[in-house]
């Protein structure tokens, strides 16, 4: 069950405002990245549906956070379907986020009370998933479909749209300073927060000043 609304979800992710996406096989691995971002200030984490298993990493993964992290809101990505989405959720993740609209998924997780974000990459698809429940519209990838300038442009016609982008978002001040002045809610950022170097090396104090000078930045630009 999960341990935090979709309300609180919502209003976390707005609090926060930089959402880490990761997944890797080896659990040991992922437990020490979510220990760097949550030492770095991070308390919304996207744990990404890919590879065999996941939901068994997934699984471990969020019982150890509920002990040594138990004010990070844990929840998973890249969920295609409405049987993944049901098995996440009775694993206990704190919001699903989607690709693109899946109305099982949507159901699914509204009956109980799940925060979904599915991907979106058009006016009439955010219109859509506002439809079935959608708190946290996830904009993917956002630099593909147009990045800031698109959310700016959203934000015209739907100014209470909550607009997440993944993709084409950069730990540094001008990219920040960019989506953040089009009016996104949150960002979610992958790959640009964990360089393949800083894992091998295991530099995880690398990943928590990252968090924490993007963390401030953000404070700056809300």
């Amino acid at each position: 069950m999960a341990r935090f609304t979709r309300i609180e979800v919502a209003l976390k992710m707005k609090e926060t405002g930089i959402i880490p996406v990761f997944y890797h096989s080896d659990i040991e691995l992922c437990k020490k990245v979510v220990k760097a971002c949550y030492e770095g200030g991070i308390r919304v984490f996207e744990f990404t549906n890919r590879g065999d298993f996941a939901t068994l990493v997934f699984s471990e993964l969020n019982q150890w956070a509920i002990r040594e992290c138990p004010e990070l809101i844990l929840g998973v990505g890249s969920v295609v379907d409405g049987p993944t989405a049901a098995m996440y959720i009775a694993l206990g993740t704190n919001f699903i986020v989607s690709p693109m609209i899946d109305e099982d998924t949507a159901r699914i997780c509204n009956k109980r009370k799940i925060s979904w974000s599915p991907g979106c990459g058009t006016v009439t698809e955010i219109g859509r998933a506002h439809e079935l429940g959608c708190e946290v519209v996830k904009i993917f990838p956002g630099s593909s479909v147009g990045g800031p300038e698109f959310v700016a442009a959203v934000k015209g016609p739907m100014p209470y749209a909550s607009i997440m982008p993944t993709g084409g978002v950069t730990p540094d001040e001008e990219n920040l300073t960019q989506w953040f002045k089009a009016g996104v809610h949150c960002v979610g950022m992958g790959s640009q927060l964990f360089p393949k170097e800083v894992l091998k090396n295991g530099d995880f104090a690398v990943i928590t000043e990252t968090c924490r000078k993007c963390l401030a930045i953000v404070q700056k630009l809300q």
